[in-house]
Formats: C-alpha cells, structure tokens, sequence
C-alpha cells in the first residue's frame, strides 16, 4: 500500500510494509494515543526512512538497504518516544536546552560583550524563530499540508524529534567541510543583531523620552519599559522545583545531614566536581563518599513521606500511572504481589495509610515499607530501556 505511493527505488520496498507494522505495534504498546494517531505517526516515519534509503548512493550500494531501513525506523521510533516519555513540558524544556548547548558559543553579536543572561534572551528569540522554520520544514517533508499543527502528545513528540534531528543536519560547505544548520542559522542570526544600546534605567521606570532620542533609543526605552512592568505569573514548574528542593534540605536538616545539604547546594549550582572538592575541603574519595550518602537519602527522600511530591513533579504521579506507558503498567502489576497490587488500588482511590492498614490487615509501619517497595519497582521499570523506558535527567 504504502509502496505504491512513495513510487521507491531498490529493494527496500520489500520492506516497507514490515517497517510500518513494526512502528505501528510499538507505538500502540509504549504510548495511550489512539489507532489512528499511531497509524499516522507510523506512516510519516515509515515514508521518512525510505525516502532517506532511498536517496543514498551508500545505503543503495552496500546491498544491505532493508538492513538500514530498520535500524534507520527504530532509531526515529526511540527518539520520539524519548519526547513522547518525558512529556509536553519536560519535553520542551529538554529539546531547548538540547539545542541551546549546540548554538550557545555562537549566539554573540559581533563587537558585544554579552552578559550571560544577555546571550540567554537571545539565544530563547533565536529558537523561537527556530522552531517556526523547523515546523515549516516538517510540513514539507512530511506532506501534511500548510496548516498542520502538532494536536496529540504523540504528534508533539514526533515534531520535537524532527526538531532536533533537522537542527543537527550537516550542510556541506566548499572546501570538502560541512555544519551544522542550526550553527549556520544561528551565526547569521548573530550577525543580523543590532549593536548594544546603553538604556537609563530610571528613565525607562518613568517612561519619560526627550525629543532629542534616536527612533533606536524610544524603542529599547519602550522595550525595557514593558519588561519592568510586565507581571509574569510564577511557572508551576519551578514552583514545583522549589518546593521539592526546600523540603529536601529540611528533610536532611533532621537527619543532621549538614554535608549532604553543603554538597547539594553546590550541585544547584552546576559545579563541575573538582571545584566541590575544592570548596568543602574534600579528596576525591570523600567527595565520592559523600555523593552516595547523599544518593542514599535522596531515594529515601523520594520513596517515603515525600513521594507524591517528587512524582508530581517528575510528571510521575497516580494520576499518570506512575508515568509508565500502558505496557510497562501491565509489567509492573505482573511483578507486583496480590498484596501490593490491592495497596495501589487503595493509593489510587486516595484512601489514607491507616485505612490502607486496616483494609489489608496490617500496620501503618508495614502499608509504608510496601510502597516504599513498589515505587522502587515502579522506578526500575520505568528507566529499563527493555521495557520501553528512558531514565531522565531528574531520575
């Protein structure tokens, strides 16, 4: 079916049947969009790998074309199911800051000495622009027409993938070289900016402007005008975080765990690790030490009394069946015991750790040290890459 319509070269399309069942049935399993979703996530990757096989002369030449046809599908399948995991917020945050690192050096203006936030703004106004062109580009490639927009999680996901594989792509330069297009698209947006205006910030609180301003200056006045007054709600999700670091170091606090909330306040703040060891006096091997303690009590930390608020901010709670896809649900409840599997039911319906108790003839002691078990599980399955799980950066 699918052969007929991409009118293919070469013997993969003996194959392109097979290839669109086999992203067909895993998008069904590791995802909860509907058929017809999957069907058409499927369909547009299925036409992607070919066209891809089809179009190269190395693929073509080294007889093995069905070969590179499904290790090319299941490499696009794994990348959009790693945004589909990760979620529409998480994975947004994960794509920007994917691509933030690869412009991030040549996001300068020339003649500029740029703050780093400064750069910061820029490069967020670069990607936005970005993002317009890499949609644009799917539209076209993909044939979805000029109006298509990303509508499901499975779409989003399929879209931020292509994001990231079209800003990575290699454009060949003279000179036998090649870059990176996002690079390219990045150094001309560089280019393109305008030198540093110098903005009185008094003036701009008071909004006052002298006849004697350039059409620039009453624009960058006005600019930074909107932003001082501009009320921006707080975002949920740093809301979140802060909440989920805050109880964290009181969690440690009444463990007399002073080191463990020394080191985890350096970690916040990204330093590289001979400077921590620096800074607390430590040798490597204590500071190794101290890392896993701190690992130690922060799966505590997680698994116990404060589990529903890490999961909620992991995107991992009850609600979203403890952010397993369907079939890694199906193995948890297969791994689970009776007894724990009543536990979730209960959990699920928000019933307290006494009544929990009660229901299964238990203590509150013991209702705590199952959960605190089957989180674990939980927490394996979804980071066993067997199983169709991804670990994340905040696991």
């Amino acid at each position: 079916m699918i052969c007929k319509t991409l009118e293919i070269v070469g013997d993969v399309c003996q194959s392109v049947d097979a290839i669109f069942e086999l992203l067909l049935s895993e998008l069904q399993q590791a995802t909860t969009a509907s058929e017809q979703n999957c069907r058409d996530v499927a369909d547009r990757l299925t036409q992607e790998v070919v066209r891809i096989c089809s179009e190269s002369k190395r693929i073509q030449a080294s007889g093995e074309a069905n070969a590179w046809a499904t290790a090319l599908a299941r490499h696009r399948l794994e990348q959009c199911l790693s945004y589909y995991k990760l979620g529409s917020r998480r994975g947004r945050v994960e794509l920007h800051s994917n691509l933030s690192a690869v412009v991030y050096r040549y996001i300068n203006p020339i003649q500029s000495q740029s703050s780093y936030q400064a750069r910061l703004t820029l490069i967020e106004d670069f990607l936005q622009g970005f993002y317009v062109e890499a949609l644009t580009a799917f539209r076209r490639e993909t044939q979805v027409g000029s109006m298509y927009t990303p509508k499901s999680l499975l779409d989003l996901a399929e879209y931020m993938a292509f994001s990231e594989r079209y800003g990575k792509r290699r454009i060949p330069l003279p000179g036998n070289r090649n870059q990176q297009l996002i690079i390219l698209r990045a150094q001309t947006f560089s280019q393109q900016q305008p030198t540093e205006t110098l903005v009185d910030m008094e003036r701009a609180a008071e909004g006052t402007l002298s006849e004697s301003e350039t059409p620039w200056n009453v624009a960058s006045i006005q600019q930074v005008r909107e932003q001082m007054v501009a009320q921006e709600p707080e975002i949920e999700e740093d809301t979140l975080r802060q909440t989920v670091i805050k109880e964290l170091i009181a969690y440690l606090e009444e463990r007399k765990q002073n080191d463990c909330i020394d080191y985890f306040t350096l970690r916040l703040r990204d330093l590289p690790a001979n400077e921590i060891e620096q800074i607390l006096g430590l040798t490597s091997r204590q500071r190794d030490y101290l890392q896993q303690r701190f690992k130690y009590h922060l799966i505590r930390f997680a698994f116990s009394s404060n589990w529903e608020l890490v999961h909620q901010w992991l995107e991992a709670d009850l609600e979203r069946n403890l952010g397993l896809s369907n079939r890694q649900w199906q193995t948890l409840h297969d791994k689970i015991t009776t007894q724990q599997s009543e536990l979730l039911k209960l959990k699920q319906e928000r019933a307290t750790d006494v009544t929990i108790a009660q229901s299964l003839g238990c203590t509150v002691n013991q209702v705590q040290k199952q959960w605190y078990k089957l989180l674990e599980i939980a927490w394996e399955i979804r980071n066993d890459q067997d199983s169709g799980g991804s670990q994340t950066p905040d696991e």
